[in-house]
């Protein structure tokens, strides 16, 4: 019985290694060459309160996800990505809420969660200070591109 017990009390300790090991993968950013960012002609600085400020206005505009799940299986393939289509979110390097392209392959990268959720928040953010007057929706753009292919 205590072989047993000490037997399970292994497994337990190997397999809490393994389960809370730092990941070996290294960050996956978007590729300057492959995703440098493209813009929506439609949106400018001088008509953001018609455009990206308006509540719900980037719904309008969405690419279906028909689109983008085929864009995404493409994409992984381009940028060598081997884990399920699943782990990634097809997403605009330069937001819908920041004015960017939205059916633009230039535009979309497979962005690998968690790291996908966190960065709508910075997105949104980024939005809010555009429609508050407090930076001009051209720094937003570069901050945001700047920052996703830094970190991801």
């Amino acid at each position: 019985m205590r072989d047993l017990l000490v037997a399970a009390a292994m497994v337990l300790a190997i397999a809490a290694l393994l389960v809370h090991r730092p990941s070996s993968r290294a960050a996956i950013r978007p590729s300057s060459s492959l995703t440098p960012g493209a813009l929506n002609p439609d949106v400018t600085q001088a008509n953001i309160h018609e455009t990206i400020c308006v509540r719900g206005w980037t719904k309008t505009i969405r690419p279906p996800v028909e689109y983008t799940n085929a864009l995404k299986l493409r994409q992984m393939r381009v940028y060598g990505l081997t884990r399920s289509p699943r782990d990634y979110q097809e997403d605009h390097l330069i937001s819908l809420e920041l004015g960017g392209a939205p059916r633009d392959p230039r535009n979309l990268w497979p962005e690998p969660y968690p790291r996908a959720a966190k960065v709508d928040t910075i997105e949104n953010e980024l939005n809010a200070e555009v429609c508050s007057g407090s930076m001009s929706l051209a720094d937003a753009q570069r901050r945001e591109s700047a920052m996703k292919h830094a970190d991801g």
